[in-house]
């Protein structure tokens, strides 16, 4: 998902290996008993489910454990939902169940098995959540499901019962003839979610892979068609972008809710995806954004992945430096899939890039906090003043930024011939086809230097790790652009606020002495609703199209309890960025400049003794015994690559 201004930051989205070896998958299968969920849908009303879990014969005491956090990087706590836990032997005698900690539970008597039966509360909707309702059922299951400590990696399988009539059940998992579901291991079960109810079911075809299409709203809110018009393009894009198409089935899961929505979650072989239904009927720009985003996930973060988030622990944080790279370089890459699928022109690319290049300059923490720390302190993003712009940058934005200008620093020392698609192409061999991980930013450096044959450290120590000023207009000349400084009156709300994807919009910050203040907006109020819509997700357009001296109306709940205010909207001189012409455009820029919105290397072989383009004083560009040694980055081009395994 592309990132959002300041207003609005995201929470972020875990993500969870998926790199399934089928030799060490199938002993696990023939060596350990299945574990055995049923999950009951009988109350939908109240929003209760309870599960049956069926542990097989083994240790007389087994450790259970539901996941602190999934889905978010937020430590959620799922057991606050639990109401009870009990379990028997399998002929029915009860055997003592004790918490040991706030989500663990430790079963006693099982040496011949045991059954445990639980109840837990499931209503946080959108993609990151765990909802039951009479409309339908969706579950990101690590949300819902408890594992057995010493069992993680044994063959899961699951049942869902008393499932109302009419309803259908969609998922990425292994359906079986009987109606149950397996995955290999419990983190394979929770890459997978799980989508019950009257849904509409499309399919196609893509490049020789498989695409189920479901869709969980009214049908007045889309037009299927057109939804597969734009997924065939997108799959093209991204998938001959990377040389490859690591599965055989792949699902689009989609919800299109009236009011607040949440964005999307990437899985190994699907993505669930929430957009409102207003901004649907509107134009598809916003589901080709999110769609290309959440697809390409599939390779970065899903199978090429940070050391630093292996292996996954459900019981505390897992923290990496390395998310600058898995979130904002796919959305770096998620434009150039719209530029190839022809979803995104050039004049919309660039307007977007000036308007993520004026975000970042705009926060003063792009001074004092580091893309690595800005990964690093993902953890934070459930605190409202950590989303201030003088505390945090956004990696999403951040990220974004530096996976162009790391593009355009591979194209300038390789004299064009290699581009950030050979970087992804070499990781995607190299750590992801191999079962390996990268060394969170040494690893993308390692890449980029082997495919350029440069020595790129001065971008990483500068930009990356570092909190040094990037000169935008050195990188852009080369492609005949230049980011050109403006200064715009600025609609000026008084305030900023936060949502999480999952959660409340929640006030930071109001400033001294506005209308917003004057009005009675406090920080830590929630707003309920902004001009009369529900706040969320789609709230940012709405201030965004406020001019000076409009009506803003909001309703919100603080310690003064539920209120509605309202005040005119006041002004504000604001520094931007747009990217433009040079003044004077070479044909050799426009060359450059085509190759670089197509995602390609330009492939010319510099005439003997050639220097590199001149676009300013980017860095060094010698080449380092070290790249030399890694070989020519010819090794990636290969046919298209296909899973090798069974599709889910």
């Amino acid at each position: 998902m592309r990132s959002f201004p300041p207003l609005f930051r995201r929470a972020v989205r875990i993500c969870y290996y998926a790199v399934f070896l089928a030799v060490p998958f199938a002993a696990i299968a023939q060596s350990s008993p299945p574990i055995t969920y049923a999950i009951s849908l009988a109350s939908p009303e109240q929003h209760l489910v309870e599960v049956q879990m069926t542990l097989p014969a083994g240790a007389s005491q087994r450790d259970l454990q539901l996941p602190v956090w999934n889905a978010l990087y937020q430590v959620r706590d799922f057991a606050q939902y639990v109401n009870w836990v009990r379990a028997t032997d399998r002929s029915g005698k009860r055997l003592p169940v004790r918490p040991l900690e706030t989500s663990r539970w430790q079963v006693q008597g099982a040496e011949d098995g045991a059954i445990v039966e639980y109840q837990i509360y499931a209503d946080l909707p959108g993609p990151f959540g765990a909802q039951l309702n009479p409309h339908h059922a969706f579950f990101n299951l690590a949300e819902i499901l408890m594992y057995p400590v010493d069992a993680r990696s044994a063959t899961m399988r699951v049942r869902l019962s008393h499932v109302p009539a009419g309803w259908g059940i969609a998922t990425p998992l292994l359906s079986e003839p009987a109606g149950d579901f397996t995955a290999e291991s419990y983190d394979r079960l929770v890459d997978s979610p799980v989508e019950a109810g009257n849904f509409q079911e499309s399919d196609f075809d893509e490049a020789g892979g498989h695409f189920r299409v479901i869709v969980d709203a009214d049908s007045a809110d889309y037009n299927m068609d057109k939804i597969l018009a734009a997924l065939h393009k997108i799959v093209a894009a991204a998938t001959t972008w990377m040389n490859d198409r690591p599965f055989d089935t792949y699902m689009f899961l989609y919800h299109f809710p009236h009011g607040p929505a949440g964005g999307g979650m990437e899985h190994s072989y699907s993505t669930a995806i929430e957009i409102n239904a207003d901004a649907m009927r509107q134009s598809l720009n916003a589901f080709t954004g999110v769609t290309a985003h959440e697809f390409f996930h599939l390779w970065n973060v899903k199978r090429i992945r940070p050391q630093t988030l292996e292996p996954v622990d459900y019981t505390k944080e897992n923290y990496t430096r390395a998310l600058w790279f898995s979130e904002g370089m796919t959305s770096a890459a998620e434009a150039t899939i719209q530029l190839r699928a022809g979803l995104l022109d050039e004049e919309r690319y660039l307007a977007r890039l000036g308007a993520e290049i004026s975000e970042l300059e705009r926060r003063p923490a792009h001074l004092t906090q580091s893309a690595e720390e800005s990964s690093l302190d993902a953890w934070l993003e459930g605190d409202s003043y950590y989303h201030r712009p003088e505390r945090s940058i956004s990696y999403y934005n951040k990220g974004e930024l530096l996976g162009v200008m790391l593009d355009l620093a591979v194209r300038e020392a390789s004299h064009g011939r290699v581009s950030l698609r050979e970087v992804l192409q070499w990781m995607n061999t190299n750590y992801a086809k191999k079962g390996r991980f990268f060394d969170d930013s040494a690893g993308v450096r390692q890449a980029a230097e082997a495919v350029s044959h440069a020595d790129l450290g001065w971008f990483f120590t500068k930009y990356v790790a570092g909190t040094d000023e990037i000169p935008w207009n050195d990188f852009l000349r080369s492609v005949g652009l230049r980011a050109e400084q403006i200064t715009i009156t600025q609609a000026d709300a008084g305030f900023s606020a936060s949502r999480d994807f999952d959660g409340p919009m929640l006030v930071g910050a109001v400033e001294s002495g506005s209308e917003a203040e004057r009005a009675g907006l406090e920080v830590g109020d929630t707003i309920l609703e902004l001009q009369g819509k529900p706040a969320g997700q789609e709230s940012r357009e709405t201030l965004l199209r406020l001019n000076p001296g409009d009506t803003l109306k909001l309703k919100v709940r603080g310690r003064r309890g539920e209120r509605e205010l309202k005040w005119k909207v006041g002004a504000r001189q604001e520094i931007s960025y747009e990217v433009i012409d040079l003044d004077h455009v070479t044909a050799d820029q426009r060359a450059r400049r085509a190759a670089w919105l197509k995602g390609e290397a330009q492939n010319v072989e510099p005439a003997s003794g050639a220097r590199p383009p001149a676009s300013g004083n980017l860095g060094p560009v010698t080449p380092t015994p070290e790249a030399e040694s890694r070989g020519p980055h010819a090794e990636i081009q290969t046919p298209l690559q296909t899973a090798g395994a069974p599709a889910p």
